[in-house]
């Protein structure tokens, strides 16, 4: 694997053809110490964001112990590389021999479930040999509550509602040695309101049902910074939280709990991509929509972008639409994507913010899969990390090299 201080040193000594990613251990492991000493509770990473090997030992090297699996595959990876790790299977609807496996073999305790249906497959799949159902369950019932204050809604599939709650809490409790609630409030939470309108919905279950909860589980949600996605900073969502959790009528030792994927991941890769043909203020690159620009193409995300030259232009800034490099039209990136108006064919550029579903995302359609990685020790291109995290993550890195 290649290593160079930045992208414009990858850019000069290997002069690629194929796309790279740039990967920032580094920052990963600012996010993670940011996390684990900020977030009033345990933090579970959100392995779908990003399932990278590299990334997810830098995660534990910077504390992070738990990990939110959503499938088999996931549970076995980390599991494999982190033997020591806590998982949570928190995917409300899952196969019942994935469940077997992920209890006896695995060591998985952690089930979330949003259905009777659901809890009975639990019940069935982790019971012992002779039958007897298992004593050391924590089962998280995922309530369904708003996405209103989120750019990606994630409150139509999975959840149960306030109303019947209730009495799958109370089915739940009675099998359960540990009871949570869980909730997702959608990707790229803009407000840390979406967690306090949340947690009220918790309250109004918990009241009805009447049973003792152990755990309150937060879920995701929580941002990363992109062009025109401006959101506070991450300690006045660990704040409402924090206020909204201590309000709850919930055991006197409850846990609390989050499953941070893209603000644990987005930091940690960003993309070299190199410029085959400008039309107008189009530019045909050789990435995009089915490689790891999949969110720009699909929802509209605009990644952060900068030019790689080893002279800065001096040309004014310009509105630009991206092309991937299939023959298919749904591969266009529409940003806008401000670059210098003087951008042209064999210039490369870097998108920051690739490490949350950039890497995840990426197929061969078209034959265009391959690419190659390097390790850099810049700066992302944006983060909500605060500064002192990165640069005292930054320092510990290189001590440990």
């Amino acid at each position: 694997m290649h290593a160079h201080h930045h992208a414009l040193g990858v850019a000069l000594s290997l002069r690629p053809s194929r796309p790279v990613m740039l990967l920032r251990p580094h920052a990963a492991e600012a996010a993670a110490r940011y996390f684990v000493r900020h977030f009033p509770g345990r933090s579970f990473y959100a392995v779908k964001a990003n399932p990278d090997a590299l990334l997810l030992r830098h995660l534990w090297a910077g504390g992070i112990r738990q990990f939110d699996v959503a499938s088999l595959a996931e549970a076995r990876l980390v599991r494999g590389l982190l033997p020591q790790s806590e998982l949570a299977f928190m995917h409300p609807v899952k196969a019942e021999e994935a469940i077997h496996e992920a209890y006896h073999r695995l060591g998985v305790r952690i089930f979330a479930l949003d259905s009777p249906e659901e809890l009975a497959k639990i019940v069935r799949a982790t019971a012992r040999a002779d039958g007897t159902p298992a004593g050391d369950l924590a089962l998280c019932v995922r309530l369904r509550v708003s996405s209103a204050h989120s750019k990606l809604s994630l409150g139509a599939k999975f959840g149960i509602g306030v109303a019947e709650a209730p009495a799958l809490l109370m089915a739940a409790r009675q099998v359960a040695d540990t009871l949570g609630i869980c909730f997702h409030v959608g990707s790229q939470a803009m407000s840390p309101q979406a967690y306090a309108d949340a947690l009220a919905y918790v309250r109004a279950a918990i009241v009805a049902s009447g049973v003792t909860v152990d755990v309150i589980d937060v879920g995701g949600g929580f941002p990363s910074r992109y062009p025109g996605l401006e959101p506070p900073p991450l300690g006045a969502y660990f704040a409402v939280i924090e206020r909204g959790f201590e309000a709850l009528p919930v055991s006197y030792s409850a846990e609390l709990w989050c499953e941070p994927g893209r603000a644990l991941a987005a930091d940690f890769a960003g993309l070299l991509v190199r410029v085959e043909k400008r039309r107008g203020h189009e530019l045909f690159i050789n990435d995009g929509a089915y490689g790891s620009l999949f969110d720009a193409a699909h929802l509209g995300w605009r990644y952060p972008v900068r030019l790689v030259r080893p002279e800065p232009s001096t040309a004014p800034l310009a509105e630009f639409t991206l092309w991937g490099p299939t023959c298919d039209d749904m591969d266009h990136m529409k940003g806008p994507f401000p670059l210098p108006a003087d951008v042209g064919p064999g210039d490369y550029l870097e998108f920051g913010q690739i490490g949350a579903y950039g890497q995840a995302m990426r197929t061969d359609f078209n034959g265009f899969g391959e690419h190659e990685v390097a390790i850099v020790a810049d700066p992302p291109l944006a983060s909500l990390i605060p500064v002192e995290a990165a640069e005292a993550a930054a320092a510990a890195t290189r001590l440990s090299a």
